[in-house]
């Protein structure tokens, strides 16, 4: 599927001395996301559009467009009019897709809840986002999620009005019920998909994203990968992400490629058996996903060449590790995006046109109808070419705002639509950004982003903390992994895995910190500002990490 020739894919430095530059101009797709599935059934109608390994199903886009309606009309059913919203909390399975679509169709917006929040997480989600129905399997070898469940709504008034079962009759009986779908004015304008990301004000926030934004990230990101329906895309991520949902679920959908989810949650062996078997020829996944990949000791037994090409992304990707998924697994046209969920999730990405060493040193170019800027994050000044700053962007990609938000929305796009990423980046003069860091502390552990300040909030509650700051540390697995330097109250006492077991349960499992380390006092500026840096200094230091902090990451 072809949108424009390749060569007018090309960044315009549309000034050749400051930090800015657009995306190529290519017509928007003014589609939801449900008009997009009917076009793509309409368009490969008996091509591979799902295959969901470790359930066994494979749809063609015929019979998916045929069993999204069905689920749209389910939806219906449960008394659900356009505008409601509708939580999905599972991990990747046939339901999640079929919810995606089907909202889009019913004009219900969906929430993504993550599978590994607990009780104090998903209450607030919940509330916060008056989902009238959840959708979710009553356990999994991670969590029984009915317990949680139940633990969340105990003593609350909740919106919530139907808990639909995954794997269960509950879900057939939806189906079974259904009813015609409410008329509506379908808009790409809409609101489709909400998705929680934690600020470093510490509450979750709900970014509202539109079709238009999610349909046409998912349409700029496939040109990068030069995406048809001739492409078999092995996506081990998890669709709750932006990753799964839009770099995997939308590319799928804009150019009828075949989307393959290998397992529910990430199994590097269900994944090489994927790609073997399904004949895969792209390959998704964090960079500590790749790692469990190639040191499986059962690497060897399967065929990866119909592998030409491939996304990493989710934590800084080592450049060592993109030569051996390069040399290994015959990626050889592995890309790197850059974004955020607030932004659709992508807004710079490399092209697997590009040479090697370009796509190992940057995150790639402005994607199409893109704008970027490199700003002075104090003056709010555009910056000359080549210099640091905070890279913000505009365009269709940009989130419609925080739910029910609008001091944060406000806070995170100005009165001109600029979205302030808190990222640090150079524009370089040949269009692309070289990635330098994040002026938000979040970590990002195994693709997985942490806001200290929430994780911060919420140990605060514990009876014997006086005071905590959470920092991430480099982690050779995970690319980072959470540390929390404990000020407890005077003439308490307290131990580690006492901490830790105090959060099991009531924060999702990547949150709870891996090292804690008690302290009487953080090092502070003369205004007693609490300087992280140093406490990550120290750490580094004292744990002999030096060398894995220097470890050149694209």
């Amino acid at each position: 599927m072809s949108h424009e020739p390749r060569d007018g894919l090309h960044c315009r430095v549309v000034d050749t001395t400051l930090s800015y530059v657009r995306g190529a101009d290519v017509p928007l797709l003014e589609q939801t996301i449900s008009q997009a599935v009917s076009h793509a059934a309409a368009r490969f109608a008996d091509g591979d559009a799902l295959v969901v390994c470790h359930q066994n199903v494979r749809l063609t886009w015929r019979e998916l467009d045929r069993e999204v309606t069905r689920t749209a009309r389910g939806l219906a059913g449960l008394g659900l009019r356009p505008g409601d919203r509708a939580g999905i909390w599972a991990s990747n399975c046939v339901e999640w897709i079929l919810m995606q679509h089907a909202a889009s169709r019913a004009g219900v917006v969906l929430v993504n809840v993550n599978p590994a929040y607990r009780s104090h997480e998903l209450r607030y989600v919940l509330k916060k986002s008056h989902i009238r129905a959840l959708f979710l399997r009553e356990k999994d070898p991670r969590a029984n999620y009915r317990e949680i469940l139940d633990d969340s709504r105990n003593g609350d008034s909740l919106p919530l009005e139907h808990v639909i079962w995954l794997g269960d009759t509950s879900w057939e009986e939806m189906i079974a019920n259904g009813r015609d779908i409410p008329a509506f004015n379908a808009s790409p304008d809409d609101v489709a998909n909400i998705q929680y990301t934690s600020g470093t004000t510490g509450l979750p926030k709900g970014v509202m994203l539109t079709h238009r934004g999610l349909v046409n990230n998912g349409m700029a990101i496939g040109l990068m990968l030069q995406a048809n329906e001739t492409d078999r895309i092995c996506a081990p991520v998890p669709l709750y992400h932006c990753f799964g949902s839009v770099i995997g679920s939308m590319v799928s959908v804009v150019y009828g490629a075949t989307l393959i989810l290998p397992s529910a949650q990430f199994d590097p062996l269900a994944t090489l058996e994927a790609v073997h078997r399904e004949k895969a020829t792209a390959l998704y996944g964090v960079p500590t996903m790749y790692v469990a990949e190639l040191s499986h000791p059962d690497f060897g037994r399967y065929d990866l060449s119909s592998l030409k090409k491939g996304v990493m992304s989710g934590a800084p990707c080592p450049v060592e590790l993109m030569k051996r998924v390069a040399e290994r697994m015959h990626c050889n046209r592995l890309v790197i995006p850059y974004g955020q969920t607030e932004s659709s999730p992508v807004i710079t990405m490399t092209s697997v046109d590009d040479p090697f060493e370009v796509r190992v040193a940057s995150v790639g170019k402005a994607l199409a109808n893109t704008e970027v800027q490199i700003i002075d994050p104090a003056t709010k000044q555009r910056l000359p070419l080549g210099e640091q700053g905070e890279l913000c962007t505009r365009g269709y990609l940009v989130m419609k705002g925080y739910d029910a938000d609008p001091v944060a929305t406000a806070e995170a796009v100005d009165s001109e639509g600029w979205l302030h990423t808190g990222d640090l980046a150079v524009l370089r003069p040949d269009g692309y950004f070289s990635f330098k860091g994040r002026a938000k502390d979040t970590i990002i552990r195994g693709g997985e982003n942490i806001y200290p300040r929430e994780v911060e909030d919420f140990l605060h509650t514990h009876p014997k903390i006086a005071d905590v700051y959470v920092i991430g540390i480099p982690d050779a697995k995970l690319g980072e992994t959470v540390l929390a330097w404990v000020q407890l109250e005077p003439g308490q006492q307290a131990t580690a895995e006492e901490i830790r077991d105090f959060c099991k349960g009531k924060i999702a499992y990547f949150k709870v910190p891996q090292y804690i380390r008690f302290v009487d006092s953080f090092p502070q500026t003369v205004t007693k500002k609490v300087q992280k840096f140093l406490m990550r200094e120290q750490e580094i230091r004292e744990r002999g990490l030096e060398e894995l902090a220097r470890q050149v990451t694209a």
